[in-house]
């Protein structure tokens, strides 16, 4: 399996601080106790539901971390959807290794393959719209970089990584400067290159646009009123509907011809897969 890293996050710090949580000042008190120093164990990784998978070479991670020379296969790429029952990792090596690195192991990829199924639901839900799935900054502090990731593999785009890489202009920023285009006008002339501007009414779309916004927000409108802010918009810039958007609510919205559809839960309310590991003595 070729390195995998992620751009900006640090994936071996985050695995040793991950495993001395778990261990403590003490280590593996039981399997010290109980697993002879020798002992080797096979191991396989499966999943007992239908899921996107996500996070396999980070639970490979956790065993290196502990033995380097374990022998490792993953049988199944990052984003495939998979079946009940399949086989996701399998695992040969030192015993006391696989049981100390096993819960953070299963535990990244429960949490991250669980976003990505629950992403690749809505994804299938506006198959055939033109629109895009966005994730968006509602992410456990820390775990952002892992947890968009994870919505990439469920077939989301990742909407801005935080506060550094695009200007979103919201309500409160508006009441400060005064007006939306005052707002626009300021980012503007700090030299920002995307500047996403929140809008909640219909006469704040063309005021917004001529100050020189680079994509709108269409924040917690109703159907019609999308339609007719995707009409005035006429193509100049990307649009994406956004707030309270469900499962049984994102088609009509996709289909009044936004660009994008952003979704909070797919980070804030994603179940973890029901993925287990099961060892047997080699």
């Amino acid at each position: 399996m070729t390195e995998f890293s992620l751009p900006g996050f640090d994936l071996d710090a985050f695995v040793r601080a991950t495993l001395a949580e778990d261990l403590g000042s003490g280590g593996d008190i039981t399997s010290l106790a109980t697993i002879p120093a020798e002992a080797r164990f096979e191991g396989v990784m499966g999943s007992r539901d239908a899921i996107a998978v996500a996070g396999l070479p980070i639970a490979v991670r956790f065993f290196r971390a502990l033995a380097p020379d374990m022998d490792i296969e993953v049988l199944v790429e990052e984003g495939a959807p998979v079946a009940p029952g399949t086989d996701l990792v399998r695992l040969s090596g030192n015993a006391r290794a696989m049981l100390t690195a096993e819960r953070s192991a299963l535990n990244t990829v429960q949490h991250l393959s669980g976003i990505a199924t629950l992403t690749r639901t809505y994804v299938d839900a506006i198959a055939g719209t033109g629109a895009t799935l966005l994730d968006t900054r509602k992410t456990i502090p820390g775990l952002r970089a892992l947890e968009k990731y994870a919505t990439r593999m469920g077939g989301a785009t990742n909407h801005r990584m935080g506060l550094w890489d695009a200007a979103m202009i919201k309500d409160n920023h508006v009441a400060v400067a005064g007006s939306v285009e005052e707002a626009v006008r300021r980012a503007v002339d700090a030299g920002i290159e995307t500047i996403i501007v929140e809008v909640d009414r219909l006469d704040q779309v063309a005021p917004a646009l001529g100050a020189g916004a680079t994509h709108l927000l269409l924040d917690n409108m109703d159907l019609a009123a999308m339609r007719e802010s995707v009409a005035i918009v006429a193509g100049r810039v990307p649009t994406e509907a956004s707030g309270g958007v469900r499962l049984d609510t994102i088609r009509a919205i996709a289909e009044t011809g936004v660009t994008y559809v952003s979704v909070g839960r797919l980070t804030q309310s994603a179940p973890a897969a029901d993925i287990g590991l099961d060892f047997a003595l080699a």
